[in-house]
């Protein structure tokens, strides 16, 4: 039996986007927990920790973020397929190497099978790396990694008795998955990735309180520095590291705001082009044509509404 749980902040969400894909993958025996969000995601997802840890016959456990909704109906096998490896703790479908921090992303990603689906600026889709098979690059490979995104965890039976989220980081929705994968490597279990296919519905804005994940990225290298191989290490002395990270740090700053300097200056030129467009003699010459066009529009739909059915 493999268990399905979500910590749920956004019911619409969990309806529209979690609640079907569960339903795609879910096998006869299959469970949801549908639980409400207490606290922060750490304790949430102990507290279905805790409960799953109880029940008899759980082959896994998939931690699925409300926002994520899987595709692939072969998802149960896939996962059942990563965890006959006795030594496997947990398995996600994004995943990298040399991973130092909590933006696990700047390592080197081996594995990405997701789809990233925004709604700003009319919505559209980002596919990951190895999304598509047929474009998949040469470096990308299922296999062991050393942490995963936690938009979507299968967890081993092992990891649920075992393993628990550190609600000491915080309240911040940031680290936990780069936390507990640290937490099963460090008990010689292996982190892995698996071919899910997954959309994660979520704003181009991946980190909207910067503050919460630069104090999360602090806590979390000063917690695993020394403790795991490669985790907040970096070249030159801490002074250099530092003085670097500032300059790092002003040079972002720098490009955001050229960034949105850009932004208001595109937006200024299409207002200017409009306002021209707008005050030509032909837009003003026109403009009976195109009351004329509109009022016909609303007509067709009155008439098309009112029409009975046949």
């Amino acid at each position: 039996m493999i268990v399905f749980a979500s910590a749920i902040t956004d019911q619409e969400q969990f309806r529209r986007y979690a609640e079907p894909g569960i339903g795609r993958a879910a096998e006869a025996d299959t469970i949801v927990i549908a639980h409400p969000a207490q606290g922060s995601i750490f304790s949430s997802y102990n507290a279905i920790l805790d409960r799953v840890a109880a029940m008899e016959g759980v082959e896994a456990l998939v931690l699925l973020h409300q926002d994520a909704e899987i595709v692939d109906p072969g998802f149960c096998g896939k996962l059942r397929a990563a965890l006959t490896d006795a030594e496997v703790g947990v398995v996600g479908c994004v995943g990298a190497v040399g991973v130092r921090s909590i933006a696990w992303w700047e390592g080197s990603v081996t594995w990405a099978s997701f789809i990233h689906r925004y709604t700003e600026l009319g919505g559209g889709d980002v596919p990951s790396v190895t999304w598509n098979e047929a474009t998949r690059p040469p470096y990308a490979q299922l296999g062991e990694v050393d942490s995963v995104d936690g938009f979507v965890l299968g967890l081993a039976p092992w990891t649920i008795q075992t393993i628990r989220f550190d609600e000491t980081l915080g309240q911040a929705l940031h680290g936990y998955d780069f936390d507990f994968c640290m937490q099963v490597r460090m008990a010689g279990r292996k982190v892995l990735t698996a071919d899910f296919k997954v959309i994660h519905n979520h704003s181009l804005e991946l980190a909207g309180d910067l503050e919460n994940w630069a104090a999360a990225h602090v806590a979390l290298a000063e917690k695993w520095a020394g403790r795991m191989p490669g985790v907040g290490d970096a070249g030159g002395t801490w002074k250099q590291r530092a003085r670097r990270a500032e300059a790092e740090a002003a040079v972002t700053r720098g490009v955001a705001i050229s960034t949105m300097m850009k932004t208001e200056a595109g937006a200024a030129r299409g207002a200017d082009e409009l306002q021209i467009v707008t005050d030509s003699v032909s837009w003003r010459l026109t403009a009976p044509l195109r009351r004329f066009a509109r009022i016909q529009r609303s007509l067709t739909s009155r008439r098309d509404t009112a029409a009975p059915e046949q």
